[in-house]
C-alpha cells in the first residue's frame, strides 16, 4: 500500500534578530509555497517578535497556496477570538489554517500575565478550549457551554465556517497531561525525532529538522560547520529550561549528548539553543529511505526546523522529494 504524501511545515531556526525575523519569515514561507510545503509554522510567546496571527495574514496575502500552522495558547485568546481569526483568514484567502495547540511558555511570562495554573490544569484548559472553538466553527446554532474554564451561553459565530476550510488542530506536548488531550479531542499528536530513529514512533505527527548533501559524509561535514558548539550558547539554553516546566524540552535537554549519531541523529542545534528540536543529519537516500520507513509506521505530519537560507533549503527539498512522498 502506497503511504500518503507527507504534510510539511517548515520553521525557521531560532532567530535572535527582530530587524530580520519578518524578511526571514518571508522568505521561508514563499519558498514553501514554490515547492509544496504546506504551510509555515509560526511560533506564539512573549519572546515572539511578531503576534502569528498578524503574520500569518500577512503570509497569505503574499502566497498562492500556503496554510500556515499557527500556534495558540489559551493564556493569550478566548476560544472565540481564536475561532474569529480563522474564520477571517478563510473568508479573505479560501483558504484553511492548522493551529498548534500549545500551552508552554516560560514560567516568567505565566507570572507576568497573572496565569498561575498548574501544568496539568493548563492542558484541562487546552482540551476546554479546542472543544469550544470546534463547536463555534462547526455548529449551525448557538453553542452552550459550561465548563471549568469556559462558559458560553448562546454564543455563535457568524457566517459558519465551510466544512473544507475547517482547521486542522495538532498537540505537541510530550507529557502525559498532553498526551490524554490529544486522544480527548482528536488532535494530531507531535512526538520528538526519537534518538534511535526506530522505536518510540507512537504518534502521526514529528518534530526534527534536516541537514542533508548527496552524499552522507558531506553532510556531516557541512552540519558541524554550520551548527557549532558554544559553552555560552549551553548556558543560555540551561537558563530556559529553568525557566520552563516543560517536559519535552527537559526530556531533551536532560543527559543528552552533543555527538553526532551513527544513524543521523543529532542534538546539537538544541543543545545550544540554535533549534527547538533534533536533527537528522545524512545523504538525500538516507534521508528519504527513514522518511518512507516513518510513513510506514503512520508518519502524516512534520514540524521540520530549518535554516533560512536558500541553498540549505535546496538540499532539504532532494532529502524530501528522496522519499516519493512529497
Amino acid at each position: 500500500m502506497t503511504s500518503p504524501r507527507l504534510r510539511v511545515f517548515p520553521a525557521i531556526s531560532r532567530n535572535r534578530d527582530p530587524g530580520k525575523y519578518v524578511d526571514e519569515l518571508m522568505r521561508v514561507a514563499q519558498f514553501a509555497d514554490r515547492n509544496g510545503f504546506e504551510g509555515i509554522l509560526l511560533f506564539e510567546g512573549n519572546d515572539v517578535f511578531v503576534e502569528p496571527w498578524a503574520m500569518a495574514q500577512h503570509i497569505m496575502a503574499a502566497t498562492s497556496r500556503s496554510s500556515p500552522l499557527i500556534a495558540v495558547n489559551p493564556v493569550y485568546m478566548h476560544p472565540f477570538t481564536a475561532a474569529k481569526l480563522v474564520s477571517s483568514l478563510a473568508q479573505f484567502h479560501g483558504r484553511k489554517v492548522y493551529l498548534n495547540m500549545i500551552t508552554g511558555t516560560a514560567v516568567s511570562d505565566l507570572k507576568g500575565l497573572g496565569d498561575d495554573l498548574s501544568h496539568a490544569d493548563r492542558y484541562i484548559r487546552l482540551g476546554e478550549f479546542v472543544a469550544l472553538m470546534r463547536q463555534l466553527l462547526e455548529s449551525p446554532r448557538p453553542v452552550n457551554v459550561e465548563g471549568r474554564f469556559y462558559r458560553a451561553s448562546h454564543l455563535q459565530l457568524r457566517p459558519r465556517l465551510p466544512a473544507k476550510l475547517m482547521p486542522e488542530f495538532l498537540i505537541a506536548g510530550q507529557s502525559d497531561a498532553a498526551q490524554h488531550v490529544a486522544q480527548q479531542t482528536d488532535c494530531i499528536k507531535m512526538q520528538m525525532l526519537p534518538p534511535d530513529l526506530d522505536r518510540g514512533l507512537n504518534a502521526p505527527g514529528m518534530n526534527f529538522g534536516i541537514f542533508a548533501r548527496a552524499r552522507s559524509d558531506e553532510a556531516r561535514r557541512a552540519a558541524k560547520a554550520r551548527f557549532r558548539d558554544n559553552p555560552d550558547d549551553r548556558e543560555l539554553l540551561a537558563l530556559t529550561v529553568e525557566n520552563s516546566d516543560s517536559v519535552w524540552k527537559r526530556k531533551l535537554y536532560e543527559g543528552q549528548s552533543g555527538e553526532l549519531q551513527d544513524n543521523g541523529y543529532w542534538l546539537l542545534p538544541f543543545l545550544t539553543f540554535q533549534a527547538d528540536c533534533p536533527y537528522l543529519v545524512g545523504s538525500y537516500a538516507e534521508i528519504g529511505a527513514k522518511l518512507r520507513d516513518f510513513a510506514v509506521k503512520g508518519l502524516t505530519t512534520i514540524m521540520l526546523d530549518m535554516v533560512a537560507d536558500e541553498t540549505e533549503m535546496q538540499h532539504v527539498c532532494k532529502a524530501l522529494a528522496a522519499s516519493g512522498l512529497f
